[in-house]
């Protein structure tokens, strides 16, 4: 509300207006209804507390601490374990590798070297690392490390553990993680003295030879300057380098060509996995020249003199001679439509490939595991070994090529190429494709563009 002394202001302020100019009462009352409501807004305006007028409360509690003795007692009634971990050196023996890793403990050193599993850890290489876990007294409570047999089998872990007091051993698949690595090289001298300097493992450089040795003659056509792109797989344990796996992609350049293959497998394809060009053509030859490595053609496709009837009669296959065991190879990929005993073919085996072709292979010693009907075969896999049953005079492979059930001649008929992708694989395919090329687009080294300054 507004005092009477402010109130009689503005009386004669109004008074005083009556007296000017219309313009200057206009300003004038503007100027005074904007006063009157400053003075409404300060007069209903509530005030804000002072901070020092609020009220203060204080809260104290008492916090209980244990005595540092207790703390030490607490300590004391529990057994103190160590888990140590070190690496094999080279001419270390068991003593004095558990020596280091803490264990003095006769009985796990005896175990160690008398269970088959366990003693694999003596033959452990240099750079293999071995945990254990050890009591205060330095008895092992259990020990660990990774092992493999060979080159091509998965590497294992082995454990030695203490259980109600009795020592046992056991190993299990160990768990790698896969890395995909990419390297590129020049060549120098030789293929593997570039893979070498390109820190590619052999077993690598081994696969490049394969891949591309249908278009490269690794021996006398590789030119100095050649370079060459590979995607390949490896497989590491706790940061430690395993093994190295199967090239994913691959690009070489020998004498201005450009040969390029990127693996792809799917469930869809009846073939199994393989690799392609980048537009979809398998590389993989459609079927071998001779499904044994190493033999001679002993007896062709034509008519002879049956070695057993002795009458002349038509030999609807190809008769390779070779020792009494030698392997034998899936000419193609397939499936086992036959294994077992049947007739003058003693063991013999059947593979259904595409396009209504067939394959046999008769007069088996015996067959490879897991060859049965239904089973799936993939182009150079073992499926038995060369013997001389049934109809036989001697060791050797009977191979028959047929095509809707009847036998053709192998060695001059046109084979059919692999079975190329088509549909949802081969779109399928495109994504891989697309991925590796991204991939040799950052190996390729940067194309320089030098341009000459024009002078006048």
């Amino acid at each position: 509300m507004f005092s009477l002394y402010k109130f009689s202001n503005v009386e004669a302020a109004c008074k005083l207006l009556l007296g000017s100019s219309r313009k200057t009462r206009v300003i004038s009352v503007s100027a005074l209804f904007l006063a009157a409501c400053a003075f409404g807004a300060a007069g209903v305006a509530p005030m804000a507390p002072d901070p020092a007028d609020l009220p203060v409360k204080s809260v104290y509690e008492e916090l209980s601490l244990p005595q540092l003795s207790e703390q030490i007692a607490a300590l004391s009634r529990h057994e103190a374990i160590y888990v140590s971990e070190e690496r094999i050196r080279p001419g270390d023996t068991l003593a004095i590798l558990l020596g280091r890793l803490g264990v003095n403990d006769e009985a796990a050193a005896s175990f160690i070297k008398s269970d088959p599993i366990a003693r694999t850890i003596m033959q452990l290489k240099a750079g293999k690392r071995v945990q254990a876990k050890v009591s205060g007294g330095g008895e092992l409570e259990w020990l660990s490390t990774t092992a493999t047999e060979n080159r091509d089998s998965p590497p294992v872990t082995i454990t030695v553990v203490r259980e109600d007091g009795k020592l046992k051993c056991f190993e299990t698949p160990a768990s790698l993680d896969r890395h995909v690595e990419m390297r590129t090289g020049e060549i120098r001298s030789s293929l593997f003295a570039a893979t070498d300097a390109a820190q590619i493992p052999d077993t690598v450089a081994a696969q490049l030879v394969d891949m591309f040795s249908t278009d490269i003659d690794f021996a006398s056509d590789l030119q100095r300057g050649d370079r060459f792109n590979v995607v390949y797989e490896t497989f590491w344990q706790d940061g430690d380098y395993v093994r190295s796996g199967r090239v994913l992609a691959a690009q070489f350049r020998n004498g201005g060509k450009t040969y390029q293959s990127v693996w792809f497998d799917d469930p869809s394809l009846k073939q199994g996995g393989g690799y392609y060009s980048f537009d979809g053509k398998s590389l993989k030859k459609a079927f071998l020249k001779s499904p044994l490595e190493f033999s001679r053609i002993s007896s062709g496709f034509s008519m002879r003199l049956h070695p057993i009837s002795g009458r002349w009669k038509q030999h609807k296959g190809v008769d390779f001679a070779a020792a009494a065991g030698t392997p034998i190879r899936a000419a193609a990929d397939g499936v086992i439509d036959f294994a077992g005993v049947s007739g003058g073919y003693g063991n013999l085996v059947v593979i259904k490939h595409w396009n209504n072709i067939s394959t046999a292979y008769g007069h088996m010693r015996g067959f490879a595991k897991g060859i049965r009907r239904g089973a799936k075969v993939s182009q150079g896999e073992v499926i038995g070994y060369v013997g001389s049953t049934g109809w036989s005079t001697g060791p050797h492979l009977h191979y028959e090529f047929r095509v809707a059930n009847q036998p053709r001649d192998p060695m001059k008929i046109k084979l059919p190429s692999a079975e190329p992708l088509v549909g949802a694989a081969l779109q399928k395919f495109h994504a891989v494709a697309s991925e590796m090329a991204h991939r040799f687009a950052l190996l390729s080294p940067p194309k320089i563009e030098t341009k000459l300054a024009a002078y006048q």
